[in-house]
């Protein structure tokens, strides 16, 4: 046991009788339900549909099939990883048990800082929608910092009450998925589909990309947003029982789920509402709630709106979880101040969230600016798939020179597991520098150029910062 580990215990002691764990009440549903709403159908195609038509014009249904396959391989990876290292902090414990102190520490502030982002995204994007429902939509960037701090103190508090209320919360935003997004993806696919299936495949290229292979790459790296969020099963695997079974299983369900929810609802739309119709609501706020509207009926609007904000709710308060978790884990380690690994009586890292709530809160603040904004929802995807790359290259070269055995581990693969991996870590680089890729056509005639260049610009600063920290405490 280290120093930092030691006085974190000591620290602690006064709150909980063990500090070093946390407690131990998930099953596998909690689990899946964690994992399901971090990467939530409706947060991450209603997010991205707009984008996706005024990008690329249309078409992109390929570019969103390909990128769940390619992620169910990069879960693969985690999944067997989390069957032999099941502990709080996830890829970020993985990357320190098997890289090294050095890596760990990379690893750690790269998933701290991307998990962040993607909470600021979800609370900004969720105040939008909380202020559509209450009739308060407001263009200004103070309204929507406002809506979007509201929804972070409701996901705070969610956090910080009754385990058995987060519980509830989360199985609500499920149910809530079902029927905002799977419901009425079968109600629009059984009588309102105006298309054949062929439509699925038209109009690529005809947004703001010069090109067709352009638009298809940029809505490779738009679906990317889509998919990440599986991995929150393995940074709250020490709550989980029976981790080493369960949380591979949790990872693999999510995924798969959300994946196919995701698939089946953009094939629903897109062939229920003319193309015109998708480009024009597409330049608004909330493209979704007019065209579901129009069809089902007016009186549908207020209960959709409700059904999406829960959905929303559910995400952010779970990804409150998942990054605090890795923050705990982290402080446990030494690598962040000892007073977050300090746990109440019932076993909540309060301090852990109460920072992630305000690191969040104050990514916020940037929201002030279009472009600053703009910044932040990048990067909380590249961040993630920056993490991605390094897991799977710290799994596949621990691999391959034998620092890691996988057939340790309850889930094996045997010699399928090298191929998995060497795949999944080239899609993961792939995707990674496909994000990162200056696009003046995705961010705008106008935009200034450090917009263009923000997934390197933040992950080259937040390297170096680690770096310099490393070389200043050595």
């Amino acid at each position: 046991m280290t120093i930092s580990q030691t006085s974190c215990r000591a620290a602690v002691s006064i709150e909980a009788e063990d500090p070093a764990m946390l407690n131990r009440s998930m099953g596998i549903w909690n689990s899946f339900t964690l994992g399901f709403a971090v990467v939530s159908p409706v947060v991450g195609l209603y997010a991205i549909i707009g984008v996706q038509t005024q990008v690329t014009g249309g078409g992109w249904f390929p570019a969103l099939a390909i990128c769940l396959v390619m992620q169910l391989l990069v879960a693969t990876v985690y999944a067997e990883l989390a069957s032999q290292f099941p502990i709080a902090g996830g890829a970020y414990k993985w990357a320190r048990q098997l890289g090294g102190t050095i890596v760990g520490q990379y690893a750690g502030v790269i998933y701290v800082c991307s998990t962040i982002a993607m909470l600021t995204t979800t609370a900004y994007t969720g105040g939008i929608w909380l202020s559509i429902l209450f009739d308060s939509v407001s263009t200004t960037g103070g309204m929507m910092v406002l809506w979007g701090l509201i929804f972070l103190l409701l996901c705070m508090l969610l956090n910080l009450a009754h385990d058995r209320v987060f519980k509830i919360t989360i199985a609500l935003g499920v149910y809530a998925e079902i029927v905002g997004s799977l419901g009425i993806a079968v109600l629009l696919f059984l009588f309102f589909r105006e298309h054949p299936f062929s439509e699925l495949f038209q109009h690529l290229g005809t947004g703001s990309a010069p090109s067709k292979t352009a638009a298809f790459l940029a809505a490779l790296a738009i679906a990317g947003w889509a998919f990440i969020g599986f991995d929150a099963c393995s940074t709250t695997a020490e709550e989980t029982r029976e981790p080493k079974r369960m949380v591979p299983r949790a990872i693999f369900l999510a995924l798969s789920a959300v994946g196919a929810v995701v698939v089946f609802n953009s094939a629903a739309l897109t062939l229920s509402f003319d193309h015109d119709t998708l480009a024009r609501t597409s330049a608004t706020f909330d493209p979704i709630t007019p065209l579901i509207a129009s069809h089902i009926g007016a009186w549908f609007e207020k209960p959709f709106l409700a059904i999406v904000v829960v959905a929303f709710l559910a995400c952010g308060a779970s990804v409150v979880k998942y990054t605090s978790r890795i923050v705990f884990s982290m402080a446990r380690e030494g690598n962040m101040p000892q007073r977050l690994c300090r746990v109440t009586a019932d076993k909540t890292p309060r301090n852990a969230i109460l920072t992630t709530v305000s690191m969040a809160a104050l990514g916020l603040l940037l929201g002030l600016s279009d472009e600053a904004v703009a910044l932040i929802i990048a990067f909380g995807t590249g961040g993630l798939y920056a993490m991605f790359a390094m897991t799977t290259g710290v799994g596949l070269f621990t691999r391959l020179t034998g620092r890691w055995n996988p057939a340790l581990g309850e889930l094996k693969l045997g010699r399928w597991g090298l191929v998995i991996n060497l795949l999944a870590f080239a899609w993961s680089l792939f995707e990674l520098i496909n994000i990162a890729w200056p696009r003046s056509y995705f961010a705008g005639a106008d935009a200034p150029w450090w917009q263009l260049w923000a997934v390197p610009l933040v992950l080259g600063g937040i390297l170096s910062c680690t770096t310099l920290s490393i070389l200043i405490r050595r």
